[in-house]
């Protein structure tokens, strides 16, 4: 099973750039077990002179699915990966985008 919070249509082609945040490490959370986590970009525009408009992603791959939520949107420079992994990885942490994940699986699950 493959869930999404975001709009088709914007998600349809690859991402232009991914990073991955957790892989391997099957950890367990909730009665799932969490295969791998990771963060996509896809530059939606370009602009002169506010530069590339990104829509930031987050897919968690668990054994009973997967789903890719909206992380972030806008313009926000050359670097928005990047400064969004950062921010994730350093100051907010993985806990809330895992719970927020597991909780849409569990409830298309129950649909």
């Amino acid at each position: 099973m493959k869930t999404s919070d975001v709009e088709p249509g914007r998600i349809a082609r690859p991402p232009d750039r991914t990073k991955t945040l957790l892989a391997g490490g099957a950890q367990k959370n909730q009665g799932f077990v969490i295969n791998k986590i990771q963060m996509r970009q896809y530059i939606e525009r370009k602009d002169e002179h506010t530069g590339d408009y990104s829509l930031l992603t987050v897919v968690v791959e668990t054994d009973r699915g997967s789903v890719e939520m909206k992380y972030d949107e806008g313009f926000r420079g050359p670097d928005a990966l990047e400064s969004a992994v950062v921010m994730l990885t350093q100051y907010v942490g993985l806990a809330p985008l895992i719970n927020r994940a597991l909780i849409e699986l569990y409830r298309q699950q129950q649909e």
